[in-house]
């Protein structure tokens, strides 16, 4: 962890780099994002590993000793930074750096210029945007989401696209979804939705809170980060030849007129899909079951 001691004694400006995001992507943006920060006071909270890294966050938001957390990296990273400064005062800026971005994109922010993210970031610092998160607990543990958290087929194929070095980019997760979709038979989920219970028989749930996850797949186009609720975004039980069919589709919110989609607003949801695995924002957060609540404004964004 080391400072940079320029500025006018206000609070540095926390930063956390993830040099391997987005396949080195994010190493080749330092540079760029140290030098868009020139005359800043900033400390760099990046670490050793990601664990190394939240301690760090999370150490420097409860000390309350920064003014803003700024995370360079891709989806994984914002997830990091939500769960640092989520419920607290201190802002969060994000400057894009991975294969999806899709908090970045949501947000309106610079996705392909990491010193415009900066100056983005720097500019909305003293007058940030309250957005909801999504609160989550698996058997793992406590976390919140900014985007989405997935407990079916969509978290089985994130766990199969993560194990992947091939292809490159957004593209892996489409073929990781066809080789996975090959054995696929549906889940069977036990949900209780705003206390109402509801068994449904699908090929995915899950929880946004905004409209697109996985490198622009707009899952839930209505859903809003503002708006007190979240969207559970169910496939019902289908072929696999009528997932493939649909799923092109969803990269342009054209699939929520099949009879098989159906949406539920809601502020808590608990799915249990038997020992599947959940992930949040990309992240994995542990196994089904999973409880989860909207928590509005939990969290101060950097963002026009």
């Amino acid at each position: 962890m080391s400072a940079n001691a320029q500025g006018d004694g206000a609070k540095p400006i926390g930063v956390v780099i993830n040099p391997t995001s987005g396949k080195g992507k994010g190493a080749k943006v330092t540079d760029a994002v140290w030098g868009a920060l020139a005359g800043q006071a900033t400390v760099d909270l990046s670490g050793a590993s990601y664990r190394e890294a939240i301690e760090n966050a999370r150490s420097a938001v409860s000390a309350e000793s920064i003014s803003a957390l700024i995370v360079v990296g891709g989806d994984g990273m914002v997830h990091l930074g939500v769960n640092a400064c989520a419920n607290s005062a201190v802002p969060l800026g994000i400057v894009a750096a991975g294969t999806g971005n899709d908090s970045a994109t949501v947000l309106g922010l610079p996705t392909d210029d990491a010193a415009a993210a900066v100056r983005a970031a720097l500019a909305s610092a003293n007058s940030p945007k309250a957005v909801d998160l999504i609160h989550g607990e698996t058997g793992d543990g406590e976390f919140y989401s900014l985007g989405t958290v997935s407990a079916g087929f969509d978290a089985i194929v994130n766990a199969r696209a993560n194990r992947m070095t091939w292809p490159k980019g957004p593209s892996r997760y489409q073929v990781a979804m066809v080789l996975e979709l090959m054995r696929f038979k549906g889940i069977s989920y036990r949900t209780v939705i705003d206390g109402a219970e509801r068994k449904i028989e699908a090929m995915l749930c899950a929880v946004a809170n905004t409209h697109s996850f996985g490198g622009g797949m707009m899952i839930a186009p209505h859903a809003k980060y503002d708006d007190g609720v979240a969207d559970l975004f169910i496939v019902h039980k289908i072929s696999r030849l009528t997932l493939l069919r649909i799923f092109p589709k969803v990269f342009t919110g054209r699939h929520v007129t099949h009879p098989a989609v159906e949406f539920v607003a809601a502020q808590e949801i608990h799915l249990d899909s038997g020992d599947t695995p959940v992930y949040s924002d990309g992240e994995y957060v542990g196994q089904s079951p999973l409880s989860t609540r909207i928590v509005p404004g939990a969290l101060r964004v950097c963002a026009p």
